[in-house]
Formats: C-alpha cells, sequence, structure tokens
C-alpha cells in the first residue's frame, strides 16, 4: 500500500483532469446557480459560469458537506496508508475548520493543512506536498513544513468591477456605487489568511504597473534571500474569457523577473463568485519542496 496520497479541493485551480495526471486528488467545490447546486469541474465549465456571472444571475460559493468530504477520504484510504488534505485557507472559508474536526475521527490517518494559502500558491503547497510525499516523508512530516512556511507567500488582484464584492459583503452598497461612477478599479492583497485592500485605479494599465512594482518590493525585500536561493515560485492567474489581455500580462510579468519560472493556472470558481469576471493577479510562494 502506497504511504501518502495528496488531496486538495478545487479552490487550488487544479482541475480533475490535471489532478488525475499528476496523481493528485481534487475535491470539487459546490456553488450555487439560481439555488441550484453544482459542483466546478464536475457539471459546470468555467466557459458557462462566467455566462451566467455576466448575466446577473444570483451566483453563491457553498462549502462541502462532511459526507463529500469523508467519502473521498475513505475511498482514498483504501489504497493509501495516511493522506495529506490541504484546503483552502481557514481564514477564508470555514472548510478547513470543518476538515479539521472530521480528521479527528481517522486516528492519525488523515492530515488537514492549514498553510493559508488560495489559488495559485495555494496549488504551490500541493505540488510541494506531492514531491515531499514521493521523497518519503509522513503525512505528519508534510504538514508541519506545509504549516510552517504558509504565510511566504503574496498575491495582488486587480478587479474589474466592485460589483460582485458588493454582493458577498465585502465592501458597502455606497462604496460600490461611487467606485462604478468613478470607474475605479480595486487592487486586492491576501497576505496569509487576509484578503485586504491594496490600491485603486483608474484603469487597467496603471493596475498591472502597481502590482508589478508591488510585487518587485516583495522579492527584493521580503523574499531576497528565499529568491536567491531558487526557492521562490512565480505565478499569475486570471478570470476566463480575456486571452489577449492574459497574454500580454504573462509577458510583462516574465520581462519584469526574466530570471524566474512562470506557472499559471484560471481562477477557480469559487474564487470567481467573489470577484466577478476581468481578474488579473500576480502570486509568489516559497516552495517547501527545495526548503526542507
Amino acid at each position: 500500500m502506497p504511504d501518502v496520497a495528496i488531496v486538495t479541493d478545487s479552490n487550488s485551480g487544479i482541475t480533475q483532469s490535471e489532478g488525475k495526471k499528476l496523481g493528485i486528488y481534487v475535491l470539487p467545490m459546490p456553488f450555487f446557480i439560481e439555488e441550484e447546486l453544482h459542483y466546478e469541474d464536475i457539471d459546470f465549465t468555467q466557459e458557462k459560469f462566467y455566462e451566467l456571472l455576466n448575466q446577473d444571475i444570483n451566483v453563491s460559493t457553498s462549502q462541502p458537506t462532511p459526507a463529500d468530504v469523508t467519502g473521498l477520504w475513505k475511498e482514498i484510504l483504501k489504497e493509501y496508508q495516511q493522506l495529506v488534505y490541504i484546503p483552502m485557507s481557514s481564514g477564508l472559508s470555514t472548510s478547513c475548520d470543518t476538515a479539521r474536526a472530521l480528521a479527528r475521527d481517522y486516528e492519525g490517518r488523515v492530515f488537514v493543512v492549514d498553510n493559508k494559502r488560495i489559488s495559485v500558491t495555494m496549488r504551490q503547497s500541493v505540488l510541494d506536498a506531492l514531491v515531499l510525499s514521493r521523497q518519503g516523508l509522513s503525512g505528519a512530516q508534510i504538514k508541519e513544513l506545509l504549516e510552517k512556511t504558509g504565510m511566504d507567500a503574496s498575491i495582488y488582484l486587480l478587479v474589474d468591477t466592485l460589483k460582485f464584492l458588493k454582493k458577498g459583503g465585502r465592501i458597502t452598497p455606497a462604496a460600490a456605487m461611487i467606485g462604478s461612477v468613478l470607474r475605479i478599479k480595486p487592487i486586492l492583497t491576501i497576505q496569509g489568511d487576509k484578503l485586504d485592500a491594496f490600491a485603486k485605479v483608474r484603469g487597467t494599465r496603471q493596475g498591472k504597473k502597481i502590482m508589478l512594482d508591488a510585487m518587485q518590493k516583495d522579492m527584493e525585500e521580503r523574499f531576497a534571500k528565499e529568491r536567491a536561493a531558487g526557492q521562490m515560485a512565480l505565478e499569475i492567474s486570471y478570470s476566463y474569457g480575456q486571452d489577449e489581455i492574459v497574454d500580454q500580462w504573462r509577458s510583462e510579468v516574465q520581462a519584469g523577473f526574466p530570471d524566474m519560472t512562470l506557472d499559471e493556472s484560471p481562477l477557480s470558481l469559487s474564487v470567481a463568485c467573489h470577484t466577478g469576471p476581468g481578474v488579473l493577479a500576480i502570486a509568489c510562494a516559497k516552495k517547501v519542496s527545495d526548503v526542507k
């Protein structure tokens, strides 16, 4: 029986097909379209989701049921001695706390990681965990390493509209209205388990420059030693349906960091519910598999 399976949820941006290729199990996140339950990458595509989002259809997120979570775990534990489960940050969702409570019934076979990450930084944690498991580390050792360095990550995202942040209760209706009239685009940042405002800009061009400058500062100051040692991952993410803009963003980021490999993945539908369409993001994260 293999030692340790690596499990995550679709907030990581890892699709079902990619998970199968990598040897990673991906729990699809549930969401509601007009009160009808759907599952990401199972019965709803990115294309269909954004089509409805742009039509002002009521879309909301949910968390997996305990039965969904434990059902997947039980199937995996038929083939593996242990599993490491990496959900989105506990500061951004209650699904992590639920999973940790459920894990107590598995007598040391399930290790739930709360390393304060989401989207592409969470994806890096999953890929690190896969490497560590193949190197023979136990579930407990992988959990310890991921949580020890979980805060060593940074995300900046440029949001096209304030409408979806208003729906999710992140800003007031009055602030959203003023922002729409003035055509203000917010730049948000995620540092650990907090989503905060970072800057306000009047256009995409200015927004991209501010995000690139912020990432350069992080790399030169906060993560200088790790970057010099080749221990930092650089990533971009984006919402569906803006291929030309993403191509340009990819080129601009790579030009800003020519010495680094650039990874990417689309925003998960659960994240897009709150940010809406037209999002561009840049992120970095320490690679645990290179620092153990």
